[in-house]
């Protein structure tokens, strides 16, 4: 008998389980602090206290990455330790803001099973819901993570692949924001002098900024989410791996373009929404991140003059600016491409 966990592999899941997940966590303005020095977004509603009261918030909230970062953090030594790969998003949806001093936990219900041709693996679909101490839910996701399979002889736990919503639609977006008063958002403070009718379906903006990943930054980040998957830490284990390196957390490539994109949308402060993203390619340190960003629809928010939506496609790149703004080679992804993120974000009117 052992005491230890070696984590779920494929054939140890069910549909229709329900998982919760240790540990609960509060968030304090040390995380906050640390993502930011990690990242280095600028958006004025998660910088500033004074900022984010002027315009109707009871503080300055917790910048939405990381609260989505924390929450899957959880979920990884459950669903995620034997991955061989974490797959995609689908219909993530920031329900309420999160402040300094609430806590976080997670859980999540199996929904989705299919086994690889090799039976070596399987994909795992899991609907995650973060909920704070009062059990108001502030996130709720599809992901869908590739696992192996302990026994290559054990028969598949279930097969079924759920549907999932091509995008989330407009009239579900707004609750992780309050109503704002959009006349006292200072645009000099703020940093950026366009708001929503600035932008045009089918812009394109070059975030013209890139930034260089370090072994010990990504490591920092990745242990700031309490994410337990060894692949980002254990050099021993990653030696004999097929990339024979540490793999970078496909999350920070999120977070690292997310910050890139305030050069061109410093004002669209709140991700209401992620509507599909794929980790295009795996990224290691040394890499420098560059992205750009694609207004794809704009919408506005049924009963509300405060704030409208833009639909963005973010791609972010390796070793490559993104003045030609890089995305497809005819059916393939160019191969500097890192991440393809379709999110709405809010922006002031």
């Amino acid at each position: 008998m052992t005491k230890t966990s070696a984590g779920n592999f494929f054939e140890d899941f069910r549909l229709g389980q329900i998982i919760r997940h240790a540990t609960p966590r509060t968030m304090t303005t040390g995380d906050v602090a640390l993502y930011t020095g990690l990242f280095g977004a600028r958006f004025a509603v998660q910088s500033s206290d004074a900022f984010a009261k002027a315009i109707g918030y009871p503080v300055a909230p917790l910048d939405d990455l990381l609260v989505f970062h924390v929450v899957f953090g959880k979920t990884v030594p459950d669903v995620s330790l034997n991955a061989v790969a974490n797959l995609g998003y689908a219909g993530m949806q920031f329900l309420a803001p999160v402040y300094p001093g609430d806590t976080l936990a997670a859980t999540s219900e199996v929904i989705g099973l299919k086994e690889n041709a090799n039976r070596k693996t399987g994909i795992v679909y899991v609907r995650t819901r973060g909920t704070r101490q009062d059990g108001t839910a502030v996130l709720e996701y599809v992901r869908w993570v590739m696992v192996r399979k302990r026994d290559e002889a054990a028969p598949a736990p279930g097969d079924h692949v759920p549907r999932l919503p091509a995008a989330v639609e407009p009239r579900l977006l707004g609750d992780g924001c309050p109503t704002l008063d959009a006349g006292a958002y200072d645009l000099a403070l703020s940093g950026s002098p366009y708001r929503f009718g600035d932008y045009e379906i089918g812009e394109k903006v070059d975030h013209v900024d890139g930034i260089t990943v370090e072994e010990a930054e990504h490591q920092t980040a990745t242990r700031l989410y309490q994410n337990t998957a060894r692949i980002h830490f254990d050099q021993f284990s990653a030696a004999q791996s097929r990339f024979g390196r540490r793999l970078i957390y496909g999350g920070h490539v999120i977070s690292l373009a997310r910050a890139i994109s305030f050069n061109g949308l410093g004002n669209a402060f709140h991700i209401a929404a992620i509507n599909g993203g794929r980790h295009v390619a795996p990224l290691f340190a040394g890499a420098t991140v560059f992205a750009w960003s694609e207004v794809l629809a704009k919408s506005e928010l049924p009963g509300r003059s405060d704030v409208g939506a833009l639909r963005i496609r973010t791609v972010a790149t390796k070793d490559r600016p993104c003045a030609d703004f890089p995305y497809r080679a005819g059916d393939d992804y160019d191969p500097s491409v890192l991440l393809d993120l379709d999110y709405w974000a809010l922006i002031p009117h």
